[in-house]
């Protein structure tokens, strides 16, 4: 298994939208570095182009990677499978980030089958994205050495709430192995509130949009204005 630092602080989401003119690789890793530039301890990205083109700009850069696939047969999006964890791996993530819900994978690909895979054929960390306390504990249960509260807000079983999903780090961290990351991402949309979930039990927050995300920032922006 690979050596993983643990993660702290700030971790930068740097992703940009289908279409985007943002999405341009090099424009993700001007980005980035920017991001580590200004404090960001990681970066977390999607898809191997991006995350080759960070690791040539920032050598030295904590990446999260992950690859956003949809499949007819399944929900699961984010990492859905085995091609998926070995192209992030070998595009040069530290860590590669999964869905751990409880929800089928696409061609009935199973959790935990993969997890042990990563783990022996790659010595690949992984991050847990997670929308509940039972899958966090279970996905470090399986071997994930991260869980992030990514998926809450998101699965159908939690469409009613609204992320942050301040209600899970307590009980996250209270239960999950002492050498297990807990991660807070999604809605995070302040320093206050990044503060906030660290002082829940966080040893790390995601924040994406907040910063990076400029199609949707501006966009917000022109509706309020009419």
């Amino acid at each position: 298994m690979a050596r993983l630092p643990s993660p702290t602080g700030l971790i930068v989401s740097v992703q940009a939208p289908e279409g985007s003119p943002m999405r341009d690789p090099q424009v993700i890793a001007a980005m980035a570095e920017a991001s580590l530039r200004n404090g960001a301890t990681g970066v977390r990205l999607e898809s191997p182009e991006h995350i080759g083109a960070v690791r040539r700009r920032c050598p030295d850069a904590l990446i999260v990677g992950l690859w956003k696939r949809t499949y007819s047969d399944s929900a699961v999006y984010i990492t859905p499978g085995w091609e998926e964890i070995r192209a992030v791996w070998a595009a040069g993530a530290d860590v590669v980030a999964l869905d751990a819900t409880e929800r089928q994978r696409p061609g009935g690909q199973d959790l935990a089958d993969l997890v042990a895979r990563a783990e022996r054929d790659l010595g690949a960390p992984l991050m847990a994205d997670v929308d509940s306390v039972a899958n966090g504990l279970r996905a470090a249960e399986l071997g994930c050495r991260w869980v992030g509260t990514t998926l809450f807000g998101y699965t159908e079983a939690t469409a009613h709430g609204m992320p942050p999903a301040w209600d899970l780090l307590g009980p996250l961290r209270r239960q999950l192995p002492a050498d297990t990351a807990l991660i807070c991402e999604g809605g995070v949309a302040s320093p206050e509130q990044a503060a906030r979930a660290l002082g829940l039990g966080a040893d790390a927050v995601v924040v994406g949009t907040a910063i990076t995300g400029v199609d949707l920032q501006v966009g917000a922006y022109a509706r309020a204005l009419g």
